[in-house]
C-alpha cells in the first residue's frame, strides 16, 4: 500500500521558518519525480516546488530565495524548508509523488501551515 505522510506544518509568525517533510512507503522513491502543492481557502492548488529523481530542482518564483526542496533517496523522504514565510504562503500544503514514466501518482493528505501574527 502507497502511502505519502506529510509533518511539520503549523503556526509560524511572519520572518519564521518550517521545515515540511513528506515520508514515503510502498514506492520505489528514487524513480519518482516529487512535487510540493500547497491549496489556499478559496484558491486553486498550485504547484510550489519539484526535485526530479536525478536532483533537478524548480521553484515558483514568488518562492525562490525562501524556500528550498531536497530529497533524501535512502530515508524515501522529501522535505521542504521554508524561510522568511509571509502571510501568503498559508495554505495546505500537500506532496505529491509522480512515477518518471508517468505510471503511477500519488497525494499525501496535507499539512496546514499558516503564517499569522
Amino acid at each position: 500500500q502507497v502511502q505519502l505522510v506529510e509533518s511539520g506544518g503549523g503556526l509560524v509568525q511572519p520572518g519564521g521558518s518550517l521545515r515540511l517533510s513528506c515520508a514515503t512507503r510502498g514506492i520505489i522513491f528514487g524513480i519518482y519525480h516529487m512535487r510540493w502543492y500547497r491549496q489556499a481557502p478559496g484558491k486553486q492548488r498550485e504547484l510550489v516546488a519539484l526535485i526530479t529523481d536525478g536532483g533537478t530542482t524548480n521553484y515558483k518564483d514568488s518562492v525562490k530565495g525562501r524556500f528550498t526542496i531536497s530529497r533524501d533517496n535512502a530515508k524515501n523522504t522529501m522535505y521542504l524548508q521554508m524561510n522568511n514565510l509571509k502571510s501568503e504562503d498559508t495554505a495546505i500544503y500537500y506532496c505529491n509523488a509522480r512515477r518518471r514514466d508517468g505510471n503511477g501518482a500519488y497525494w499525501g493528505q496535507g499539512t496546514q501551515v499558516t503564517v499569522s501574527s
